[in-house]
């Protein structure tokens, strides 16, 4: 590695000799005579300047490659390689030196302006004002600097490639020495048996030692999940009051099984029919009585007595039944032919049901000008009801 690079700068020793060479040729070139003010031309001026850009990089690099190369040589213990010198002994630098001082040199011989003798016309052969000689002469020395550029790149990839390729080796040769963690001791981060002397306290109690271990790390993240959890929970619920609190969410539950219980009530009476009907409470015998009030006294009285028409409602005896599924019966289907229209496309099942429920809570109210009895005894005593016969509903809609 060290020959290559002993070489590598041998080779740019040669380059700097040709250059120079180039020069030279250069200065007899400006002997001649030429243009006057060669340098205020556009394109020599752009030529010059990528020259001067192409020489900083190379010096810049050039610096680089020649510290990685120290640092190489000191880490395998080269004797046979010097140290690298800083300054003006440095290979690189001086290469440098050489091409700027050159480059300048052939700057200032083709800038020089010199008078040309009157001579006959001759056929322009220029290129943009320079002369070809000129023109090619910077594309040389340019076309050099970046030669030298790129082997100074090359070499600084193959240190460290060289580097890579060691570090890698290395690190692999530990890996395959150090023994396999298992998937506790991974997540754990707590020392095999093996190393248990490494974090031995040397506090023995009754024969047990102690040790030094760490918290598992699982166990230090869920703990500070738990702070930040914590704190959210704190400003949603106390500070926010984004959200319920147990106390609220009791009192959210029980609104709602309310309502819900209110819909299954409305939904269940609307469903009422002559086979599940049962005496109604307060709520609903007043809704019955604003329906009687409303749609039945023509027939059966004020109060329920009777007059040429209807029956009366206030005796124990019925014509077609006394108990409260018979009187729902009657209201929802009637008795065409004894005059009794069938009221279930005018009242809902609800409504039938409390007008039912008021009917039968006319019982034994004896009303003046009652009409006298018809129909069959019904003795409600002797009927089995259940042992809650009133229910409450939903007002009708």
């Amino acid at each position: 590695m060290i020959r290559f690079l002993t070489f590598n700068h041998k080779v740019a020793g040669k380059a700097v000799l040709l250059l120079v060479l180039f020069t030279s040729i250069a200065q007899l070139a400006a002997a001649q005579p030429k243009p006057p003010s060669t340098m205020s031309n556009p394109l020599a001026q752009m030529l010059v300047a990528i020259m001067i850009l192409l020489a900083l990089a190379i010096a810049i690099l050039g610096s680089v490659v020649n510290s990685a190369t120290s640092l190489f040589r000191d880490r395998l213990r080269q004797e046979r390689a010097a140290a690298a010198r800083v300054g003006i002994e440095n290979p690189a630098v001086k290469v440098i030196l050489l091409l700027i001082g050159s480059s300048l040199w052939s700057m200032v011989a083709i800038g020089q302006a010199t008078d040309v003798a009157a001579t006959p016309a001759v056929v322009d052969n220029s290129i943009n004002g320079l002369s070809p000689f000129t023109f090619y002469l910077l594309i040389a020395v340019i076309a050099v600097e970046i030669v030298i550029l790129i082997a100074l790149v090359y070499q600084l990839k193959f240190l460290v490639g060289i580097e890579s390729k060691r570090v890698f080796a290395t690190d692999k040769e530990a890996a395959a020495a150090a023994p396999k963690e298992s998937w506790w001791y991974r997540i754990s981060k707590a020392k095999p048996l093996e190393q248990e002397q490494e974090i031995d306290l040397s506090h023995d109690y009754d024969g047990i030692s102690e040790l030094d271990n760490k918290l598992p790390p699982w166990w230090t993240i869920a703990f500070a999940i738990s702070i930040l959890f914590s704190a959210v929970y704190l400003y949603r619920y106390h500070v926010s009051h984004s959200a319920p609190l147990q106390a609220e969410e009791l009192q959210i539950a029980i609104k709602k099984a309310e309502e819900e219980k209110a819909a299954y009530l409305a939904k269940s009476a609307n469903n009422v029919d002559e086979n599940s009907v049962k005496m109604l409470d307060a709520d609903g015998i007043a809704a019955g009585k604003a329906l009687f009030a409303t749609n039945c006294v023509a027939c059966h009285g004020t109060a329920g007595e009777g007059n040429t028409v209807g029956p009366n409602l206030t005796d124990d005896y019925w014509i077609h039944g006394g108990g409260i599924g018979d009187v729902f019966k009657s209201i929802k289907y009637g008795w065409v032919e004894k005059g009794m229209r069938s009221w279930k496309d005018d009242f809902s099942p609800v409504q039938m049901a409390q007008l039912a429920s008021y009917v039968k809570s006319l019982k034994g109210t004896n009303p003046p000008n009652a009409k006298e009895a018809q129909g069959d005894l019904y003795d409600d005593s002797k009927v089995v009801a259940p042992a809650d016969t009133t229910v409450a509903v939903a007002p009708a809609k």
